[in-house]
């Protein structure tokens, strides 16, 4: 399976979470060397995730530390896996009642720690991490929920993970990727589910979960594929920034103020900079058909090809077909 989906041209990154099973042969080979975060009596502690119940991995351990990083690389050595994606890690697992850290550690430097032993799978995404802004670690948003209110949170939140040194960030899932956004016999709201994906569109990172062909009609899967195709059209441009940002240190996905300082931008936050020379202003209000992009000073390049000149304010038609982009006319 690893080498068709290679052939294809895909690469293979596996989901992970730092969670054993109490039932395996890996639990019992490795509890008692200490590799898990244990509880009053001294033994693993179980830790109720959604998936069940299991015994979670300390890895401030050496123990822990050498048995995960054992068990990926053979994944990567022998069947060609790629990458990882690291889940959960949340503080809140190592805050249960109960649960006691070894000496001197906090549920953070759990965190901080799982976050940390991504440095040795360059294809790699997190969704919880401490203190480890500046490392090459993609940095998904936490779960958001198939809303509007949502939506309107991705470009904010974005912007501020960039802020706080994570240069590769994901705007969590298309159309959202909390637990139970998605029900069975629940109509999605299809508009919210194209803007949800023109938003990703020209992200950093572009992430699907639920499949489109599988909760939308035909029209607005059509839109859906002309956003990922706008993708395809950027990608070059955006694996350069990548790369580049990548020895800057600079974020990818940047605040307005961030990227032009000194023009009263702080409050926007409905738009956002992909480098200095591309300005994506995406729809997230419901119905709406208009919205105001703030330009800086320059010449700019609307998507259907009107040049303003800023510093301005423009006010541009946002059909549901349109993801609203700009990019610097030199």
């Amino acid at each position: 399976m690893m080498d068709a989906l290679h052939k294809m041209g895909f690469k293979v990154s596996l989901w992970v979470c730092p969670f054993v099973s109490m039932d395996s042969r890996p639990y019992r080979a490795i509890a008692p060397k200490g590799a898990f975060c244990a509880g009053e009596d001294g033994s693993p502690e179980p830790v109720a995730w959604w998936n069940g119940k299991s015994a979670v991995l300390d890895l401030t351990s050496p123990a822990a530390v050498e048995w995960l990083k054992g068990e990926l690389d053979v994944l990567v050595r022998e069947y060609g896996v790629d990458g990882f994606k690291f889940d959960a890690a949340d503080v809140e697992f190592y805050t249960r009642k109960g649960m006691r850290l070894p000496k001197g550690c906090a549920p953070v430097d759990q965190c901080a720690a799982y976050a940390a032993f991504g440095k040795w799978y360059p294809l790699n995404e997190y969704r919880a991490c401490w203190k480890n802004g500046g490392r090459a670690l993609a940095q998904r948003l936490n779960d958001k929920s198939c809303t509007w209110r949502d939506l309107t949170q991705l470009i904010p939140d974005m912007a501020a993970a960039g802020l706080l040194g994570h240069l590769f960030v994901c705007p969590d899932m298309i159309g959202g990727g909390l637990l139970g956004s998605f029900k069975p016999g629940v109509p999605v709201d299809q508009e919210l589910f194209v803007r949800s994906a023109q938003v990703h569109a020209l992200s950093p990172m572009m992430q699907f979960s639920v499949a489109p062909w599988r909760v939308l009609d035909k029209e607005h899967l059509a839109l859906v594929k002309e956003a990922v195709a706008l993708r395809q059209k950027f990608a070059p441009r955006i694996l350069a920034l990548a790369r580049e940002c990548a020895k800057s240190g600079e974020p990818m996905l940047r605040a307005m103020e961030y990227a032009f300082p000194g023009n009263g931008y702080s409050a926007v936050k409905d738009q956002f900079a992909l480098g200095d020379s591309l300005i994506v202003a995406p729809q997230v209000e419901k119905g709406a058909k208009t919205r105001e992009v703030r330009l800086p000073a320059g010449r700019w390049r609307a998507d259907d090809g009107e040049v303003f000149t800023g510093p301005c304010r423009v006010t541009v038609k946002t059909p549901l077909s349109r993801l609203p982009y700009f990019t610097r006319d030199i």
